[in-house]
């Protein structure tokens, strides 16, 4: 089996099948961490969703296909008034917030799992109005209501996700190029959230988003160097 020079990890399981759906693969393959295709010039790998899968399964396929470039594609839920719904985070910085420590010091462990992403290799993008560059914050839970002050005054945080902590820490320890792109699906605010208990609308708004980030993918794929 060669090995690909593009791995593209999805987590959330109605992101894998909103991807299935748009790229309808001739032959899926299973793993013993998640099934896996080829297409689009990449191997599409579906991850599992929370911190535990997205670590193992980006362990897993560094190991196992060595890929020059992991990428994560996926959504996440956005802070109301910092982001708008369909806009296109590109992932500069990644923070493990749900970290809380009675013996000793949170900061530090926070700080021990944050990674910075290098994209330096990355050519100019696409231009886009719905691109952003900037942090992310991830947490094995949905984004509570009562945390987004402390988000935004702690980081500046302005969207959060499950995965993207996990994916950025593995692969930069294993010195592998990584590339994580995620698409607002829903707001939340001091409030509440607008797809809390609307599951149907998350799935419809992923289905979107994922079409959008896998146009974007055949341009981006072409403008990564060597």
């Amino acid at each position: 089996m060669s090995a690909p020079a593009s791995v593209v990890l999805v987590s959330a399981g109605a992101e894998w099948r909103a991807v299935k759906e748009i790229l309808r693969p001739a032959q899926v393959t299973p793993s013993p961490l998640g099934e896996w295709f080829d297409a689009s010039g990449a191997r599409f790998f579906h991850g599992g969703w929370g911190k535990i899968s997205a670590a193992a399964s980006a362990q897993y396929v560094i190991d196992h296909f060595s890929p020059q470039i992991l990428v994560n594609l996926g959504t996440c839920g956005g802070f109301d008034g910092r982001i708008q719904p369909g806009d296109l985070l590109l992932v500069e910085k990644t923070i493990t917030y749900d970290i809380f420590e009675q013996m000793g010091d949170s900061a530090a462990a926070i700080e021990f799992y944050s990674t910075w992403l290098d994209l330096s290799w990355l050519r100019t993008l696409p231009a886009t109005p719905a691109l952003r560059r900037g942090l992310m914050v991830s947490a094995d839970r949905d984004i509570l209501p009562a945390d987004i002050a402390t988000l935004i005054e702690k980081y500046d945080a302005r969207a959060a996700d499950w995965e993207s902590s996990a994916i950025a820490w593995v692969a930069v320890r294993n010195g592998v190029r990584v590339l994580i792109l995620r698409g607002v699906t829903d707001l939340v605010s001091p409030h509440g959230g607008e797809a809390y208990g609307d599951l149907a609308l998350f799935q419809t708004r992923t289905r979107h988003i994922m079409s959008t980030l896998l146009t974007w993918w055949k341009d981006w794929s072409g403008n990564l160097k060597g």
